[in-house]
């Protein structure tokens, strides 16, 4: 008796549809996942000459907002101890004060080492304010929110309450320069 040996084919996977499986879970998870967002401050950077931009003002001293943030962490409102909560409750009653926030002025001094966060926040803060206060304004002068109201009335609604900030970038000492 003969044996015959058969041989075995082995058995292979069916990848055809492999590759259309990984490109589906991909884009599932680039659809599903959550980005962070960066945080930033829009500002304008003053332009290259110097000279252009500098604007001497005498302000009472009754009409500044001193804002201080120290190397450890701090932040100091005209030299009292205030919490990044209380900021913008703060710079509404200050500025809001009196029949116009045109003449206020916020003086931020800023220490070197403070952290990023504290000073976004406290920015954060101030922008949301003065938010608060044209919005208000916008819908007692012209009936509508600041965001809907036309480019003209926008301005004169900033020309009421300009945000005038001064930064100050101080060098390393506890308290900041004055």
């Amino acid at each position: 008796m003969i044996l015959r040996r058969n041989r075995r084919v082995v058995p292979q996977l069916n990848t055809t549809s492999t590759a259309d499986i990984s490109f589906i879970l991909l884009v599932f998870f680039l659809v599903m996942t959550s980005m962070d967002v960066d945080k930033g401050l829009q500002r304008m950077l003053p332009p290259v000459d110097n000279d252009a931009m500098e604007e001497v003002t005498d302000v009472p001293e009754s009409n500044v907002l001193q804002l201080e943030i120290t190397q450890s962490n701090k932040l100091l409102a005209d030299g009292k101890p205030l919490d990044v909560s209380r900021l913008r409750s703060r710079v509404l009653a200050f500025v809001g004060r009196g029949s116009a926030g045109n003449d206020r002025m916020i003086m931020l001094n800023v220490s070197r080492e403070a952290s990023y966060d504290l000073y976004f926040n406290v920015q954060n803060e101030i922008v949301a304010a003065y938010n608060i206060l044209r919005n208000r304004h916008a819908r007692k002068t012209y009936g509508r929110a600041y965001a809907l109201c036309t480019p003209e009335q926008r301005e004169a609604v900033r020309a009421v309450y300009p945000q005038r900030l001064t930064e100050v970038v101080a060098t390393g000492q506890e308290g900041g320069a004055r």
